[in-house]
């Protein structure tokens, strides 16, 4: 086993006989791994505070290539203390990282780990947690090769004249390929757009209508079901929140 410096989040845990635990950790340099904590849940162990949901920092491990490493120490980088007091930002933090294990088992790319950080800081720093996650949704949606269109007609390829978003229809959908689509605010058009450019860490921010986060998110929440085959507890969660907060 090779001693290495990984730079990571735990997204799960899983106890592992009475004083140890198995982690499973995003990592940047390295994608999903497995590390076993050995010892962690002793009183004693350093390792106690930093084998849980949402540990980032920087992990030294004893590396084993698609097996079970094991983990010697961690040196925090972030605790999120802000979000970890919000129970509505734990939860989407949560379905987060859920979403961010599940992307990356199709597509082990590093840069999804550093859209995964910058989400959880801003989500950290206060802005609002359902505009950063569909904002990570739809970035995500490039990685697992089911974009939707949304600089042009899905149907006919025109740029102008573009009148509602429809998961059905793969996008975008002009007046002249429009049927009966439930139709969205020309702000919805406008800001579908933006959420898929705007550099996440630089978001400084964000004045968004209800009206116009619910077109988004209902639009994102349908295209994953009918496009991803992502079908993730926590999301649940998220939704039976999203009912009582309306």
């Amino acid at each position: 086993m090779n001693l290495e410096e990984v730079t990571g989040i735990i997204a799960n845990e899983t106890n592992y006989g009475e004083t140890s635990k198995i982690l499973n950790v995003i990592t940047k340099e390295k994608g999903l791994i497995s590390v076993i904590a050995k010892g962690c849940k002793n009183l004693k162990s350093p390792l106690r505070s930093v084998c849980s949901k949402l540990t980032y920092g920087k992990f030294i491990i004893y590396y084993k290539e698609n097996k079970l490493s094991t983990l010697k120490e961690v040196s925090i980088l972030d605790n999120f203390k802000n979000l970890k007091k919000d129970i509505a930002a734990i939860s989407y933090a949560a379905y987060i990282l859920e979403l961010s294990d599940g992307v990356i088992k199709q597509n082990n790319n590093s840069h999804i780990f550093d859209l995964l950080i910058q989400s959880l800081k801003k989500i950290n720093e206060g802005f609002d947690p359902l505009v950063i996650m569909n904002i990570l949704e739809l970035k995500y949606l490039e990685f697992l090769g089911v974009m939707p269109i949304i600089d042009s007609c899905a149907i006919c390829g025109i740029k102008t004249n573009i009148v509602t978003l429809s998961s059905y229809r793969g996008g975008y959908v002009c007046q002249k390929c429009y049927t009966n689509e439930n139709k969205v605010s020309d702000k919805t058009i406008k800001l579908i757009r933006m959420f898929y450019y705007v550099d996440i860490s630089k978001i400084s921010k964000l004045d968004i209508s209800p009206k116009t986060k619910n077109e988004i998110n209902q639009f994102l929440d349908d295209y994953y079901s009918r496009y991803t085959g992502l079908y993730l507890k926590s999301k649940n969660f998220i939704k039976n929140l999203q009912k009582l907060t309306n």
